[in-house]
């Protein structure tokens, strides 16, 4: 296994640009859904060790919403995870859908059943950008969900995956809407040779 924790300024730059490429992707996505204009930016775009990627969320105590999502094909398997803290996560339902902040306040299966669907978007907008850009096939799996602590969340994700590798990459997004701004973190968490394989393909390994 290669330490990946000290990339240089090449490999960086392409993990951002695939980043930005699967944000402005899924932008277009969720504008057409929606039939308003969402923005997405990515300030930031990492590979961190594994053992770091609760202290992103805050935590592994931290409540948080969370969709994940297994990837096979193109030889690089690996799992797609996105969290959102649970005190923003209808704030983020009401901004998609247009509806004043504090709408919605009950987890119920119309809301669940859209959260799935914006995870699934967000996940098929960043495995094109990575199937473009590498010219493999990438076939995701239906999309579960759960609200609960962070911790929690990545243990039942890590025992879907099985064996995983020691880095993961971690893309903060931030979808904007007017005034009116949510982050979330989207995580794709490789098996082992997985993210060798993802730099080499980008031929900056």
């Amino acid at each position: 296994m290669r330490d990946y924790s000290e990339l240089n300024a090449l490999q960086l730059d392409a993990l951002k640009e695939i980043s930005n490429i699967g944000a402005g992707n899924a932008a277009t996505s969720l504008s057409q859904m929606l039939g308003r204009k969402i923005e997405m930016t990515v300030p930031q775009a990492k590979i961190a060790p594994f053992y770091e990627i609760m202290e992103v969320v805050g935590g592994a105590d931290k409540e948080v919403a969370g969709g994940y999502l297994r990837v096979d094909g193109g030889n690089m398997p690996m799992g797609i995870l996105f969290l959102i803290p649970k005190a923003q996560v209808f704030q983020f339902l009401d901004m998609l859908f247009g509806k004043p902040e504090g709408t919605s306040f009950t987890w119920d299966d119309m809301l669940q059943s859209a959260f799935k669907e914006i995870v699934n978007i967000l996940a098929g907008s960043y495995l094109n950008a990575l199937a473009t850009i590498t010219n493999r096939t990438f076939t995701p799996s239906v999309p579960a969900m759960a609200i609960d602590m962070a911790g929690a969340i990545l243990g039942e994700v890590l025992q879907a995956i099985g064996e995983v590798s020691d880095y993961a990459l971690v893309v903060e997004n931030v979808f904007i809407e007017k005034e009116r701004q949510i982050k979330g973190h989207f995580f794709l968490l490789p098996e082992p040779e997985t993210l060798g394989q993802l730099l080499n393909a980008l031929g900056v390994l």
